[in-house]
């Protein structure tokens, strides 16, 4: 009888174990496909705002705010009202008489829904100006955006570039 009640221990034990382990693969497994597609997703959205960018700044063609630009698009550069149209409307005026140009990507990140640019930029004057842009994706669409301007000094306090 002790043998049956020992064995019947040892029978039980292995059994949970292994659907312990079972549920921990899964979980692992779980957790390791969702860090894929978190990973890919965010691949996704920082190709979607450098080919928006490019195709809209660089290449002045405003269908790129039908292609990548949601209706409902968030602005929160004060000079911009709301809205795609709003956004299309504007960039008419800036690209006025403005040649095409290679955008000069110094810096890409992104973090969740969250893509963040630091562009090299250069005034009519041929100075130079850093700009950092903030986009966020939802369903592989730019639906808000925060942008900050400054002008390169000829001189700094410090001897680190800013690009």
């Amino acid at each position: 009888m002790k043998k049956n009640i020992t064995s019947l221990l040892l029978f039980s034990v292995v059994i949970i174990s292994s659907q312990l382990m079972s549920c921990t693969n899964k979980s692992e497994n779980k957790s390791a496909t969702q860090e894929v597609n978190s990973n890919s997703e965010i691949e996704s959205n920082k190709k979607i705002v450098l080919d928006f960018y490019q195709q809209m700044f660089g290449d002045k063609d405003l269908t790129a705010v039908d292609k990548y630009i949601a209706p409902e698009y968030i602005q929160h550069n004060p000079t911009v009202a709301d809205g795609s149209a709003a956004f299309k409307k504007a960039a008419e005026g800036w690209f006025k008489g403005a040649p095409k140009t290679k955008i000069d990507v110094q810096h890409i990140a992104a973090e969740n829904d969250l893509v963040f640019l630091h562009i090299k930029n250069t005034n009519p004057d041929g100075s130079l100006v850093s700009t950092i842009d903030i986009f966020r994706l939802k369903d592989g669409k730019i639906v808000e955006h925060w942008d900050v301007h400054q002008d390169v000094p000829k001189e700094s306090a410090n001897k680190h570039p800013m690009f």
